[in-house]
């Protein structure tokens, strides 16, 4: 019997292992019909591993913690079991993200998804109209998409109520937690119905998601794809060292070398314009994204990156997450960023859609230490470039990778005389 049992098992094991094996379309996931239609039409073919294993678990109502890098496919992931669950009732869903880039995109791809099963949508975002934010609330939206701030300006002046709201979904989480928006997150969280399905996704798994995963969540089931700060394989990755004032003409020559879609990233907004201006002054059509700029000048600048019509954009971590583009050849980042986490957020701009990519980080030998973090979060060593011929970087590339120097001893042990003292 045992034996029989143990065959039973056995055989059980190759069948799951032939399904695993088998290449996996968007068939078998649970999904309605009219939906299966719309993802042929558009495109989709095969799904992402995220969404082959968060799509089943969110349609039948389950709430979890997906964890994967950026790049991934997560708004799919939460976005087809969001509408079929929604579509033909009265309940709301709610999807909080952490900037106005990340939102609009994730609007646009649940109305293309949606629109033909007669999905409603509201976007709250600040740098849109109030008034033609409350217009949109009143037709009644299935799905609410929004950042934490403005969400709360509505709930503050009453013009949004979330009673209705069934699934909430918290995406980029990790994101929003490195902005500060734990608080309002947390506001919005008590004005919902205890009774819902909630769905959080992230790059990376900060013990503050935990914490409030454990705190709004029953019982969440953790779907991880990749390891938190895993970067794309596909995305090859080098370093320079260089001094300050060498940066910009290194960046004049790669350029030169790279001719097709590149996204630079700084630091500060004011090095963003500083950049992009260098840029123009090369004869290279570029515009930029930082907190300074209006909504409408940031939608400019990322349509007409998107169209061609600038060839490089130059950006701020705000728009780390909330640029989703396709064929990005080349993340510069021509300062490192805040955190190590940031920087698998820069460099998964690129290598999107199983397509190819390169990242390139500018170092000074001051920041060391950073690059380490860095190699630390990714678990691999950069790949140090030699300056092109023409640049040289004001102190040894060493430096940089130097061992820090071990604490000097205090020498032979000394012998104790018996005084309470040593000699």
């Amino acid at each position: 019997m045992v034996t029989c049992a143990l065959a039973s098992a056995f055989r059980a094991f190759l069948m799951q292992e032939s399904l695993n094996n088998k290449e996996q379309d968007f068939h078998g996931l649970g999904i309605a019909p009219g939906l299966l239609e719309v993802l042929k039409r558009d495109g989709f073919i095969k799904p992402t591993p995220i969404q082959t294993r968060t799509i089943p678990l969110g349609i039948q109502g389950k709430d979890l913690v997906g964890i994967a890098q950026t790049g991934t496919g997560k708004t799919l992931a939460f976005g087809i079991p969001m509408i079929q669950l929604l579509l033909g009732g009265k309940e709301q869903g709610l999807v909080i993200l952490p900037t106005r880039e990340l939102a609009l995109q994730v609007e646009a791809s649940l109305r293309k998804i949606g629109q033909r099963q007669g999905l409603r949508t509201a976007i709250l975002i600040g740098g849109l109209p109030f008034g033609a934010q409350r217009r949109d609330i009143s037709r009644k939206p299935h799905i609410i998409i929004g950042t934490p701030g403005r969400i709360n300006d509505h709930l503050v002046q009453k013009t949004l109520s979330l009673s209705n709201v069934s699934i909430v979904v918290l995406d980029e989480a990790d994101r929003m937690f490195d902005m500060g928006f734990l608080p309002q997150i947390r506001s919005i969280l008590r004005t919902v119905p205890k009774e819902r399905q909630t769905m959080l996704f992230s790059a990376t798994m900060p013990p503050e998601i935990m914490r409030l995963a454990k705190d709004y969540m029953k019982t969440p089931l953790r779907v991880e794809v990749t390891p938190p700060g895993t970067t794309v394989d596909s995305v090859t990755q080098e370093l320079f060292i260089v001094g300050r004032e060498q940066k910009s003409e290194l960046l004049a020559q790669l350029l030169k070398k790279y001719l097709g879609s590149t996204l630079v990233f700084t630091k500060t907004k004011h090095g963003a314009k500083k950049v992009a201006r260098q840029i123009r002054d090369l004869g290279i059509r570029s515009s930029e994204i930082h907190s300074n700029r209006s909504l409408s000048q940031r939608r400019e600048a990322l349509d007409g990156f998107k169209s061609g019509r600038y060839r490089v954009l130059v950006a701020t971590d705000i728009a780390s997450r909330g640029i989703d583009v396709i064929g990005i050849e080349l993340v510069l980042n021509y300062d490192l960023p805040g955190t190590s986490e940031d920087y698998v957020h820069r460099i998964g701009r690129t290598a999107r859609a199983g397509s190819k990519g390169h990242a390139i980080t500018f170092a000074m030998v001051s920041e060391g230490k950073e690059v380490r973090a860095i190699e630390r979060v990714i678990q691999k060593r950069l790949l140090t470039t030699p300056l092109p011929e023409g640049i040289v970087v004001p102190r040894a590339e060493a430096t940089l990778r130097a061992p820090r120097p071990r604490p000097r001893g205090r020498g032979p042990r000394q012998r104790h005389t018996g005084y309470g003292k040593r000699r």
